[in-house]
């Protein structure tokens, strides 16, 4: 998938911590954990077709 699009956001430092956690927990940078996280939430929620 090619990615063209950013999104910016402004988090607590504490969430910006809790996040980095994670993802360095689950070897994958913040903005791919960031991702991972939109895109099940989208697709949990219909907003998203599931991938096949």
């Amino acid at each position: 998938m090619v990615k063209t699009e950013a999104i910016s956001i402004r988090v607590e430092p504490d969430i910006k911590a809790a996040a980095k956690q994670a993802a360095e927990e689950d070897r994958r940078s913040v903005a791919s954990l960031v991702e991972k996280v939109l895109v099940q939430y989208l697709t949990e929620n219909g907003y998203l077709k599931p991938k096949s």
